[in-house]
């Protein structure tokens, strides 16, 4: 484990687990849900990198210029691959005490070919990661990215922010229909509001970049900013009786790639980089 301190908060990092969050506290209170130390579940940490894709591809994978390219599943039970390799790799490391790099040098799944590194920074009050991802392959292909961070919830929890529509999925996760928040009310958390009491796994395009997230006694709220190209947000938790949700902002919708002009998707020739931020308040909330 890499640790970082500064004043009340602790951040605790898991470069052999997938370059992700095992822990972020402020005062000994969880602004992400902790991880508890189970190294077979990467959902089970407490925030992932996606890269170099965020989601599910499906159709065994996608077609671009005048090549095909073939996907396989990547995690056990699921029929597409999802979320790209970077969260299942091991990552190199070097930190000081409220800094820290982790860099992934060889990133490898299906046709790409890519060099990534986290810079994160802490302070008494933010939590910020930078992203920068290099092709490194010959070919210049279609990538994505984004954050994928899981927060507490309770009764008490309340989530707001401002988007533009919401992708409806079918029993694949797979989109289906856009729907414009303004014919959709009840999608929208443009005020405050619980998260659903059932299922909910909807990406949100048009996001205005900026959540707020409100809590209890027992966790600490925050706001949630990121770098203009991550314009989606996924929203993830399976019911009222789950203690976590997800609130992911992404580059891309889910299977962008099959979607008419890959929305959000940056085309990288070799040597040249994405770079994608996320910062997590606990003062701005």
């Amino acid at each position: 484990m890499v640790r970082l301190r500064s004043g009340a908060a602790r951040l605790e990092l898991a470069p052999a687990f997938g370059g992700g969050i095992a822990r972020l506290d402020v005062d000994g209170r969880p602004v992400l849900r902790p991880w508890q130390g189970d190294a077979d579940n990467p959902f089970s940490l407490a925030s992932n990198i996606l890269v170099p894709f965020s989601n599910r591809i499906s159709q065994g994978g996608f077609e671009w210029g005048a090549s095909r390219y073939a996907l396989e599943p990547n995690l056990p039970g699921e029929a597409c691959p999802i979320h790209g390799d970077g969260f299942q790799r091991r990552w190199m490391s070097e930190h000081s005490d409220t800094t820290a790099r982790m860099t992934l040098p060889d990133g490898s799944i299906g046709p790409w070919r890519y060099k990534a590194v986290q810079d994160f920074s802490l302070t008494d009050t933010h939590l910020t990661i930078q992203l920068r991802v290099t092709n490194t392959g010959a070919d210049a292909l279609p990538f994505g990215c984004g954050f994928h961070p899981w927060f507490p919830r309770d009764g008490a929890t309340r989530l707001r922010f401002e988007a533009e529509t919401v992708w409806m999925e079918d029993m694949s996760y797979l989109p289906t229909e856009e729907r414009d928040l303004s014919d959709a009310p009840e999608w929208s958390f443009r005020k405050a509001r619980p998260l659903p009491t059932t299922w909910i796994n909807n990406g949100y395009t048009g996001w205005k970049g900026r959540a707020v997230i409100e809590q209890g006694e027992r966790a600490v709220s925050c706001t949630v900013s990121a770098s203009e190209d991550l314009t989606t947000a996924l929203v993830f938790s399976p019911d009222a009786q789950s203690d976590f949700f997800c609130f992911e902002p992404v580059s891309h919708p889910v299977d962008a790639f099959h979607l008419p002009g890959m929305p959000g998707l940056q085309t990288l020739e070799n040597g040249e980089a994405l770079h994608a931020s996320m910062t997590v308040d606990w003062t701005a909330a």
